[in-house]
């Protein structure tokens, strides 16, 4: 089942949280996004029932290996975006704003071919 761009901002928020924290609950999902808990809750339950993202019996949630894949490919990209367009001069704040949103719409190909070219000049 496709992940819109909303459920991978959460599956990577939890991924971020994780190697940040160890362990991530909602809350801490919403406090990284600056969204509301039933936001997070709203968006966990759609995630869990495509198989990227479980809860414990203690309410901490976990990335499948599914979700963990999809997290780690938009984490990257956000990371690639960001630094590129701080090198090129753009202000920070902006260029995580702008890289979260080329992270999404980027295929594959596009993104694996400008990585290799980068990869070369540096």
């Amino acid at each position: 089942m496709k992940v819109y761009a909303s459920g991978e901002d959460y599956l990577e928020a939890v991924l971020v949280i994780q190697k940040e924290k160890g362990m991530v609950r909602c809350v801490d999902v919403a406090q990284h996004m600056e969204v509301s808990k039933p936001s997070v809750t709203n968006a966990v339950s759609v995630l869990r029932s495509t198989g990227h993202l479980e809860m414990d019996e203690e309410h901490y949630l976990h990335l499948t290996p599914s979700g963990r894949a999809l997290a780690e490919k938009i984490y990257e990209r956000h990371c690639f975006f960001t630094k590129q367009l701080i090198a090129a001069g753009v202000d920070s704040k902006i260029a995580e704003q702008d890289a979260c949103k080329i992270e999404h719409s980027i295929s594959d190909e596009s993104f694996q071919k400008l990585k290799k070219h980068f990869e070369v000049q540096e």
